[in-house]
Order: C-alpha cells, then sequence, then structure tokens
C-alpha cells in the first residue's frame, strides 16, 4: 500500500497528478490483469499511439505506483510495466487520521536513564538537589546517581537510550515519535549559539534540527531556586517522527528515512540516541532537559502508532 500524507505535499500533488486522466487510471487497470505489458500492447491495448502510451508511463513511474524494466526485443530493448502498489491510502488530516484508526503506546524515560555515551566536555549534570558531580569529567556518566539527573549538558558526543517496544501480537506500526525539550550548549548561555542536534534510532540517522542557541531569555518555569540566572534556563519541545514514508521535526520533513530502515521487528527494544555530529556545520553542543527542569514537565517521550 502507498500512504501519502498532506504533511508531504510534493509526493502527495505527484500521485494525484498521476491518477487524474482517464488513459494513466487504464493502464493501471490494465496492468491488474496483464502484470507485464510493454509499451507498445499498452497502446494497443488502449487505443491510443505509442509516443502517448510512453508519455503516460513516465508519468506513472516518476509517481512511483508502476515499476518498469528493459528487457531484451527482436530490435534492441522494450520497457515492460508492472504494477507497484494495490492500494493508495491519502491522509489530509493526519491528526484524525492516527486518532480515528491507530492505537496509540506511549513511554517516558528519565533523561538520566541512558545506556550509553560517548561525551567531550563540556559536559555535567544535574538534579533538583543541585549538582551531581564536578563537571567536565565524563567518566562521572558512568555513575549511578546519574540516573536521578533532571538536566544533562555536553559539548561534544552522544546519549543513547533503549525504549521497551510494547505494542499487541500482530499489529504494526505506522509511525514512532520522540519528543524532549533541548537547545544548544555555551558557557553561561548564550541566545545565538547555533547547533545542529541529530537523532539516530536502531542507529539509523534519522534527520538533524538546529537549536538556535543555549536559551537564557526568560527563567525555567521548573527550574529549582539554585539554579543559578545565568545559566542555561530552558530548551525548545521538539519531536522528531518517523512513519511509512518518511521523517520530520515538528511536522518538517528531515530526511527520507522510513520506518522501514529501522529494522524495528529485530529487536524487542527501540534504541534512540541524540548528539552532535562530528562534521556538523554547526557544533553547538546540547542541553537535555527532564522533567523538573526548563520549561516542559517531561523526560524523552517515545509514541507507537500502531494499526
Amino acid at each position: 500500500m502507498l500512504e501519502l500524507s498532506i504533511d508531504d505535499p510534493d509526493r502527495l500533488v505527484k500521485v494525484a497528478h498521476a491518477l487524474s486522466t482517464h488513459t494513466r487510471i487504464g493502464i493501471i487497470k490494465l496492468l491488474l490483469t496483464k502484470p507485464n505489458v510493454n509499451i507498445i500492447e499498452i497502446a494497443e491495448a488502449l487505443n491510443i499511439p505509442v509516443s502517448t502510451a510512453a508519455t503516460n508511463v513516465k508519468v506513472l513511474e516518476e509517481a512511483e505506483l508502476i515499476l518498469t524494466e528493459l528487457q531484451p526485443a527482436s530490435r534492441g530493448a522494450m520497457k515492460v510495466c508492472s504494477r507497484n502498489f494495490d492500494d493508495v491510502r491519502m491522509v489530509l488530516n493526519p491528526i484524525a487520521f492516527y486518532h480515528n484508526t491507530s492505537k496509540s503506546v506511549e513511554v517516558e524515560m528519565p533523561i538520566g536513564h541512558f545506556i550509553d555515551f560517548d561525551i567531550q566536555p563540556t559536559c555535567g549534570m544535574a538534579n533538583t538537589a543541585g549538582m551531581l558531580f564536578a563537571e567536565d569529567e565524563p567518566d562521572n556518566f558512568y555513575h549511578p546517581d546519574s540516573r536521578t539527573a533532571e538536566i544533562i549538558w555536553l559539548r561534544k558526543g552522544w546519549l543513547e537510550y533503549r525504549f521497551p517496544k510494547k505494542i499487541p501480537a500482530g499489529a504494526r506500526i505506522t509511525a514512532l515519535e520522540f519528543t524532549l525539550e533541548l537547545c544548544s550548549e555555551a558557557p553561561n548561555y548564550n541566545n545565538d549559539w547555533p547547533s545542529e542536534i541529530t537523532v539516530w534510532v536502531n542507529d539509523v540517522e534519522v534527520g538533524s534540527w538546529i537549536s538556535p542557541g543555549d536559551l537564557g531569555d526568560h527563567r525555567g518555569k521548573l527550574n529549582p531556586a539554585w539554579w543559578n540566572d545565568n545559566s542555561t534556563q530552558h530548551g525548545l519541545l521538539k519531536t522528531w517522527a518517523i512513519d511509512l514514508n518518511r521523517s520530520t521535526v515538528d511536522s518538517e520533513r528531515c530526511s527520507k528515512t522510513t520506518l522501514q530502515d529501522l529494522n524495528l521487528s529485530d529487536k524487542p527494544y527501540i534504541t534512540f540516541r541524540i548528539g552532535l555530529k562530528p562534521d556538523a556545520k554547526h557544533q553547538g553542543g546540547m542541553n537535555v532537559f527532564g522533567k523538573n527542569f526548563g520549561d516542559y514537565p517531561q523526560g524523552i517521550i517515545m509514541r507507537i502508532q500502531h494499526d
């Protein structure tokens, strides 16, 4: 099944255009009964010129509605066509669609419950009671007290979490989301300090977001009283999402990675890694906020949509 969403207008328009003429619908209908047909046979069956058949086949091919293959012929090669999809589903209201047709599983992960990391200074962490360790000593991230962290900062590297994949037996995952509060990392704070922050799921790169800065324009709503006003105050709530067609950050397309690329059936858990790529243009570090720091009372939330 080909699933299309209004959130991906370019592809939706391309497929809708490909389905907008009787000739192209006739070609798809012909391929239902004759799965491998060349362009000459299409022209004869639909009583149209070969050039017209070739032009319309190209439109359907570019929309990925049919597949073509060059096969040897008595004179050179011929293009043989076959159907690529049996069904096309167009979602014009994705929020209502997932609410009505999908079920959801949600897991909230405390930010201190990372299972692996690769961090370089500047780095550190704190909880609501105070600083957990001396700053800029990455080895402290192995300490069990790190699980109580409510804010974590690092200049280079990444954090990795492991979420349980709890869905009903036989269910199909249709979308995967990760939401968390984060921003760049600068000395004290700097609202103009861009940083390219990247997410990987199951070791597959999903996409990046450029944080505008290390935010201190107002005091974090949840910050404990002991936290200094000259330090990082809050982040922005960002959502990385992967579905059957693409990946997005806050509904803006960020890559072609799809659920199929993640090999979700291989393991009973889903890994989520967030950090800085060594070759990123903007090397501005990262702050991750937990349930009791910043502006949003949450850790890292994973949502699984399934049918």
